[in-house]
């Protein structure tokens, strides 16, 4: 399994179909998993992309010695697109990934030919947003419960118990880390809501962490994007709905 030395860490990322040097698919998970989420999109995009899934920094096996977590996220990104020899290519962000995505779409905006904004607002600088958030979370029945239950939908945990296990499991192969600390090279809502990256946002309908009003904002602010809702899932629609995920990412991608 390769690891990319770059910016004093040893990331890691896996590769598949890495023939395809003309279209290429960055997988950014969320703060409950890392690379290994990504195993029901993978064997499906990788018939026709090359696909690279990463463990970012202070998750999976990508050690962050310093714990400097996700301020170095961008930075990583895209030390890791110039050690690959990459020069553009698609993002496909969930949750906390959202902030790599993102704050590389607006640092470098022509190296990134779509954004996929998963279960996502990118965490970038809207004090007004970032208050909503708050409240909706702080009133929540399961406000308080650990993030590997508020990340998938109730309905998807009592129906899929297994499924709801490994999950667990795959969080579980994380190391311990720091808490995350605002970024203060976080993007300003002028900066996203200037990107002119085809960007397609993408929310479960019982998403507890950023519920649907959250992201339309978001979506409502960049201008041309796709919002899409997909019923029954909360927060983590590619593994809750993959096929209905894989399906709407890919005909995104397609157009």
């Amino acid at each position: 399994m390769p690891f990319a030395s770059i910016n004093d860490i040893e990331l890691f990322y896996d590769e598949q179909n890495p023939n395809d040097q003309e279209k290429s698919l960055i997988f950014l998970h969320g703060a409950g998993g890392n690379h290994l989420s990504w195993w029901q999109q993978i064997p499906h995009f990788r018939e026709s992309y090359r696909c690279i899934s990463i463990d970012h920094r202070g998750f999976g096996r990508s050690i962050d010695p310093s714990e400097i977590g996700n301020q170095r996220f961008v930075d990583d990104l895209e030390a890791l697109l110039d050690y690959l020899k990459i020069e553009s290519t698609n993002l496909i962000a969930q949750s906390m990934g959202g902030r790599s995505a993102l704050g590389f779409s607006v640092r470098q905006p022509e190296r990134v030919d779509s954004l996929v904004m998963a279960d996502t607002w990118g965490f970038f600088s809207w004090p007004k947003l970032s208050e909503q958030i708050t409240e909706l979370q702080t009133a929540q029945v399961e406000s308080e419960a650990p993030l590997t239950t508020r990340a998938l939908g109730k309905t998807f945990r009592d129906e899929n118990p297994a499924e709801w296990f490994l999950y667990r499991q795959i969080f579980d192969l994380n190391p311990p880390r720091a808490i995350q600390k605002a970024n203060p090279d976080a993007p300003t809502q002028i900066e996203v809501s200037q990107l002119e990256i085809p960007t397609l946002f993408l929310v479960g309908s019982d998403d507890l962490i950023t519920p649907p009003k959250i992201i339309k904002q978001v979506h409502e602010i960049v201008q041309g994007s796709k919002f899409e809702v997909v019923p029954g899932c909360g927060h983590s629609v590619y593994f809750e709905a993959p096929a209905l995920f894989n399906h709407i990412v890919g005909d995104f991608l397609s157009k």
